[in-house]
């Protein structure tokens, strides 16, 4: 065992002594057993994390009971609807290489045999996700699960997004005060991440196609009892994937990815997937064409629409509804789409975990006759505008916004682009610009649900664009582009856009484009000045001076690669 080095031989005495003095270690037998890392990404500071001290209890007499030792540790998080609007949001896709950092060198400078990653939000699904690739150790996760959505005293269901759209819908004077309240009394009734298709949801989804989770870990409650149960396999299977030697290596496939895009397209993830897989891809030595995500995007039909896609699905009544198995199974109606010979942690085929499954609701997830769109719900636009792509989740654009062009009205932030809004300098047909909003430029990339919400407030959703170098939020819906690489900071054409300047949007054909010669286009960024970064100390300047393009994912350069 990897773990032999911190325990075996009368050298190491002065280690077991000090693991004696843990209490982890009960007996001398222990020291024969494999010993488990549990990263557990508890906080009091995100409602999808403050009960996961409780399941990391769960987990770790599930790994005593199979024959492990569990030791557990914590990384950090950020909440991304907390953060959001203000510095602190710069910090939050920056916090996936930290999170990923602190588990590799607590696993590697202890040397454990397994690793067991507790998580639920954000950023701290694909940072651990990363890190237990980069490892390459047997490794399974098992998330906190979403909240149920909340409810009204009308019997309206809502969810963090309403609370959202509700200041815009304030700002106009559609609500008052106290129905505002309302929604901020109610759209977040549980622990749990957020019950939409929101970033969170969308990766705990996706892990389930990757093979890396158990069956039921994207769509069981935070609260349901099932949870818990869930957690008791996810402890027992690391023993066995130890004793089994299966590594993250032994699963993640270049078809693995494309099983993963394949539900991402079938339930209109968000497009913070993209970013995040494309991170975890390069872990396991993949490059994954963007291109070839259109390319699935036109096999994979819509199967499964969820808020923020309409506001009246969350992730309970995905649950109830199958699951994710359910979407699975039935995309592997369409002949070759997944690979159901890929290995999961489960210890059997993607095909044996979900030969059972059926849809139980077709109202949540319709079959394959009877879908939203015969492609998906995530694209990638291309075009002068965006030479690397722009990520758009089609799924959540009003169909009059498949196609549009107008002006450009741009800000030069997020800050800038709120006051704006707030001013009602926005106007039907427009298409904003937030640019210098990118991992460089922003630094961090900030996500931007509060301008997105702010103009589906407004009532604008229908009637106006929005593009950037930022992301945004899984939140957001409307024609939102994001992610247009190269950014701005990195002299991309978005850089030389100007106001008035003329953008096409087509989304059937894949093109983003702004309509001026390519030679004024060049003459412009050519006279930009060089870009002057906003922050100068501290871990996000060393971060912006590493952090590579959003169609790169977003990773630290590697000075040896």
């Amino acid at each position: 065992m990897r773990s032999d080095q911190i325990k075996k031989g009368i050298e190491r005495a002065p280690h077991r002594s000090l693991l004696k003095a843990t209490g982890v270690i009960r007996t001398d037998a222990d020291f024969s057993k494999p010993f488990i890392g549990v990263a557990n990404s508890y906080t009091d500071l995100i409602p999808g994390h403050v009960h996961l001290h409780e399941l990391g209890r769960v987990v770790k007499e599930a790994i005593r009971q199979a024959g492990g030792v569990p030791f557990e540790f914590n990384t950090i998080g950020v909440d991304d609807g907390i953060a959001m609007g203000h510095i602190g949001m710069r910090y939050s896709l920056a916090s996936r290489e930290l999170i990923a950092d602190s588990v590799e060198t607590v696993i590697q400078a202890h040397q454990l045999d397994g690793l067991i990653c507790i998580t639920n939000c954000d950023k701290i699904v694909p940072g651990m996700l990363m890190a237990a690739v980069r490892l390459n150790i047997p490794a399974i996760f098992i998330s906190g699960g979403p909240m149920k959505a909340g409810v009204l005293d009308s019997g309206e269901k809502v969810d963090l997004i309403s609370v959202f759209e509700g200041v815009g819908k304030r700002i106009r004077n559609e609500i008052n005060d106290d129905q505002l309240k309302e929604l901020e009394n109610h759209g977040c009734p549980t622990c749990g991440s957020c019950s939409g298709m929101f970033t969170a949801n969308s990766m705990n989804c996706l892990l389930e196609a990757l093979g890396l989770a158990l069956p039921g870990n994207g769509t069981i409650l935070a609260v349901d009892p099932a949870r818990n149960e869930l957690a008791k396999q996810a402890g027992k299977q690391i023993v066995q994937l130890v004793k089994d030697d299966l590594k993250p290596s032994d699963i993640l496939s270049e078809a693995a990815f494309e099983n993963a895009f394949a539900l991402d397209m079938a339930m209109g993830g968000s497009t913070n997937t993209v970013l995040h897989t494309l991170a975890v891809a390069h872990e396991a030595g993949i490059a994954f064409d963007l291109h070839k995500i259109n390319e699935l995007s036109e096999k994979v039909p819509y199967l499964c629409k969820v808020s923020p896609a309409t506001p009246f699905v969350h992730m309970e009544d995905v649950d109830a509804a199958g699951g994710i198995s359910a979407i699975l199974k039935e995309l592997s109606r369409i002949n070759g789409l997944l690979n159901l010979a890929q290995l999961t942690v489960s210890g059997k085929t993607l095909g044996e975990n979900i030969s059972t499954a059926k849809i139980k609701d077709e109202q949540v997830i319709r079959p394959i006759e009877n879908a939203y769109s015969k492609t998906g719900g995530l694209v990638v636009l291309f075009g002068n505008l965006a030479p690397e792509g722009g990520v758009v989740k089609t799924g959540a654009v009003d169909p009059k916004m498949m196609t549009h062009e107008g002006p450009a009205r741009i800000y030069e932030s997020e800050a800038e682009a709120l006051q704006g809004i707030a001013r009602q300098e926005i106007k039907a047909g427009d298409v904003v610009v937030i640019r210098y909003e990118g991992p460089k430029g922003g630094p961090g990339m900030p996500e931007m649900l509060s301008p997105t919400s702010a103009i589906m407030g407004l009532g604008l959703g229908d009637k106006v664009a929005l593009i950037t170098d930022g992301r945004f939020s899984g939140g957001t819906r409307g024609a939102c582009i994001g992610h247009v690489s190269p950014e701005a900071a990195d002299r991309g054409p978005i850089a030389a856009l100007q106001n008035g300047d003329r953008i096409r949007i087509d989304i059937p054909n894949r093109r983003l484009d702004v309509l001026i010669p390519e030679k004024e286009l060049q003459k412009r960024l050519n006279g930009l000045p060089p870009f002057e970064a906003k922050i100068k100390k501290g871990y996000l300047a060393r971060y912006q001076q590493n952090v590579t393009s959003a169609s790169k994912g977003a990773i630290l350069k590697n000075p040896w690669a």
